[in-house]
Order: C-alpha cells, then sequence, then structure tokens
C-alpha cells in the first residue's frame, strides 16, 4: 500500500489517501491530529497510535509506500 498526506487551503483541512499497489484510491479520510481513524479496512487495526506517529513524520505531497 502507498499513503500521501496532501495539505489542505483555508476551509479544506488536510487529507491522507491510502492506493493499493497499482495506485488505485481505497482510502480517502481528513486528517486530524488525536482523531480515531478506521483501519481495520487497510488490515492495521490495533495499530491506530503507531499509524498517527507515522503520519505526522511524513511530508505532505509526496507518495510513500505505508511501511509500519
Amino acid at each position: 500500500m502507498y499513503i500521501i498526506k496532501v495539505k489542505g487551503k483555508k476551509k479544506i483541512p488536510d487529507y491522507i489517501q491510502i492506493r493499493d499497489e497499482n495506485f488505485i484510491l481505497i482510502g480517502y479520510f481528513s486528517y486530524k491530529p488525536g482523531k480515531s481513524y478506521r483501519l481495520e479496512k487497510f488490515g492495521l487495526e490495533g495499530r491506530e497510535e503507531e499509524f498517527e506517529k507515522y503520519v505526522e513524520k511524513l511530508p505532505f505531497g509526496k507518495l510513500q509506500k505505508l511501511e509500519l
């Protein structure tokens, strides 16, 4: 899977895209630190805190392989 963090503008919040190996969009949600995310559909259940720390370190606009 791949992940990209996109910077929002004015009223549009920052958001996260999760894509599969073929770069097809499989998840798209707004990003707010401290918010809980439904990660079970990506096989990441129970790893919410680790995911939060990982996303905090991601640069905006750079597609990267999701490595948790």
